[in-house]
């Protein structure tokens, strides 16, 4: 698994610096902007939620107990669904073909990572099974 998370990394860290050099990460439009805006806090509630745990490129689970509150109280994996929201909202406010396979290779390699983090994280703590029950991954109350 820890091979498969590190491959997850690296397809999502290549397309969101390719989308950057192609100059398709940012745009001016309105609603590229709001969405960038939404994934930045995002991101910022799960990591103050998740407190000074420390990043992990393989995704082992930390220590410190499940994180159930804040976004992860709704998703799973506020973290990775802002970083492709962020890239998304980039990518889909620049359209082309390159655009949108860089943005598919992002959400490849952030499913890659989100599964092999879940079974590492099944193994660590035997609440995750109740907790991803009744919990989504990404986007509440649907995946």
């Amino acid at each position: 698994m820890n091979a498969v998370s590190v491959l997850g990394l690296l397809l999502m860290v290549a397309p969101v610096l390719a989308l950057l050099a192609t100059g398709a990460l940012f745009s001016p439009s309105p609603v590229a902007i709001v969405l960038q805006a939404l994934a930045v806090a995002l991101m910022v509630w799960a990591r103050v939620t998740f407190g000074v745990r420390s990043f992990h490129p393989t995704a082992d689970p930390t220590e410190g107990g499940l994180a159930t509150t804040g976004p992860y109280r709704f998703i799973r994996h506020p973290i990775y669904t802002a970083v492709v929201l962020f890239a998304f909202a980039g990518a889909f406010a620049h359209p082309s073909l390159l655009a949108a396979g860089l943005a598919a290779a992002l959400l490849a390699g952030a499913l890659a990572r989100m599964l092999a983090e879940e079974r590492m994280l099944r193994e660590r703590y035997p609440e995750y099974a109740e907790y991803a029950g009744r919990t989504r991954r990404m986007v509440p109350y649907v995946f």
